[in-house]
Parts: structure tokens; C-alpha cells; sequence
């Protein structure tokens, strides 16, 4: 099963390089990461790769580790909220939405967090690492009643044979994809965590980009 695993994964990325100008390394206290940056998501394409440069995920953590769920790097909802709220004279930091279907959040997506706003504007420092889990036909179709939306045939083959977390489609930018290293990403959302789903031995990483593709 893991080596099934492993080549779906393989023609998943066969899929998107082609299109694809720029990769990024995750060397965390874990292993290293390499990502593949969407150019059809060019604005968080930008924004990470300005952040990466002005060192904002330099010595940085994985702070929010959920099981089966996400990996949650950056800064957290709480501190990025409570700082706005103290300087309402300071414009908020945000990148407008850049939702496609195409670009899903299966296992191994790279997505920005965001608060609850109605343009689902996306922070400028925190993002995370899809883990998820195999689902069902069943659970699919529950999940399109609730939302109100279809799942392409492409989505349902992925969430039912590598996985991911489907629930998130539509609400969230995903902006990349693992390409090695999910090994990597697997050890770090099976790190033990306290009740606030903070890793208890800190998960360390810091980011370069290692690559930029001629087209």
C-alpha cells in the first residue's frame, strides 16, 4: 500500500511540474522539505517568496500540529489578531484570495491560514502543510451537501486513494505541494502536543528557495 502510495504521489507531481517556475526547501529539526510554489497562485507565490527573503520563517515553528488534520507554521490566529486589535490606526496585512479547484488540499498541499473574513483573504505569515486522511465516497458526497459544491472526478480519486482534507476546498488558498520529503511532513504531524495542539519538543524549520525553472 505504501509503495501505491508513494507512485500516485510521484504522478500527482508529474501532473503540475511542467507548469511550475519555483521550488523551496524546508530544512526542519525533522528532516528536510522540498516545495513546488503554484504559478497559477501568483500572489502567494510572491508574498512567501518576499517572506522567505526577509527572513519571517527564519528559526521559525510549526505551532499548531492536529493529527490527520494540518500542520500550522507561522504566526498564530490569536497573537496576529490581538496585535491588530491593538493598532487599528495600522492597515491590516492580507492576501486576497486565489482559490482554484484545480488546486486542492490533498495531502501535502501547502495552504495559508486565514481568519474568518468574507473575502477569505489569506495572512501574510502562517500557512500549513495538509496531512488529512482517505475518504470515503460517502464522506465526499456528505461533505458536497453540506457545502453546496461538487468535487471533480480528479479530487474524489485523490482524497480517496492518497487523502487530504476535502472539508477545506473552497475556503482556503492552497499555493503548493510537497515534492519530497512527505516522510518529513508525516513525522511532523505525528509529534506529541499539548491541549492547545502545541508540539511538545519544538518542531524547528527554516526555508531558501532552491530553484527556479526556464521555461
Amino acid at each position: 500500500m505504501k509503495l501505491l502510495t508513494i507512485f500516485l504521489f510521484s504522478l500527482l507531481f508529474s501532473y503540475h511540474a511542467g507548469a511550475q517556475s519555483r521550488l523551496v526547501k524546508f530544512t526542519t529539526s525533522k528532516g528536510e522539505i522540498t516545495v513546488m510554489l503554484y504559478d497559477k497562485t501568483p500572489k502567494h507565490r510572491d508574498m512567501f517568496l518576499s517572506s522567505i527573503k526577509s527572513g519571517l520563517y527564519r528559526d521559525a515553528l510549526f505551532n499548531r500540529v492536529i493529527k490527520s488534520f494540518v500542520s500550522q507554521a507561522g504566526e498564530l490566529d490569536e497573537s496576529i489578531l490581538e496585535r491588530e486589535k491593538q493598532h487599528p490606526e495600522l492597515p491590516l496585512k492580507r492576501v486576497a484570495a486565489e482559490i482554484d479547484t484545480a488546486l486542492f488540499h490533498k495531502k501535502g498541499a501547502l495552504g495559508a491560514g486565514r481568519n474568518d473574513n468574507p473575502e477569505k483573504s489569506s495572512y501574510i505569515n502562517q500557512i500549513y502543510f495538509v496531512a488529512g486522511k482517505i475518504h470515503t465516497d460517502a464522506q465526499l458526497d456528505a461533505i458536497e451537501k453540506r457545502k453546496g459544491s461538487k468535487f471533480s472526478k480528479k479530487q474524489r480519486e485523490v482524497y480517496k486513494t492518497i487523502g487530504g482534507t476535502p472539508h477545506l476546498d473552497g475556503d482556503y488558498t492552497v499555493f503548493g505541494e510537497i515534492i519530497t520529503g512527505m516522510d518529513v511532513a508525516e513525522a511532523i504531524n505525528s509529534v506529541q502536543t499539548n491541549k492547545d495542539d502545541l508540539p511538545l519538543e519544538p518542531v524547528l524549520f527554516n526555508i531558501k528557495t532552491i530553484k527556479k525553472n526556464r521555461r
